[in-house]
């Protein structure tokens, strides 16, 4: 998105470089805060993230996530995204 390598990424965010490579394919799901310090990295909105890979994301989502995770990480994503929401 902003040009960035992930080492790069990964230090404005104050995090490994692998945990970045390891979100970027899908291996680990990123905390609604490392969600924000990213989209903040990268000086966009928080969902802006989930838009250019929303078809890889939607796959592996599908595919490697037990349900259980998966309505756990949408409960935690709904209430980030309701909590920006009121900021604005």
């Amino acid at each position: 998105m902003a040009g960035l390598s992930q080492m790069r990424l990964a230090e404005r965010c104050d995090t490994a470089t692998n945990y970045i490579s390891d979100i970027e394919v899908c291996k680990k799901f990123p905390s609604v805060e490392m969600v924000e310090k990213i989209a903040k990295a990268l000086q966009v909105q928080p969902y802006l993230l989930f838009l250019d890979s929303q078809n890889l994301w939607e796959k592996s989502f599908r595919k490697n996530i037990p349900d259980m995770l998966k309505n756990e990480i949408l409960r935690q994503l709904n209430k980030s995204a309701q909590k920006i929401l009121q900021q604005y």
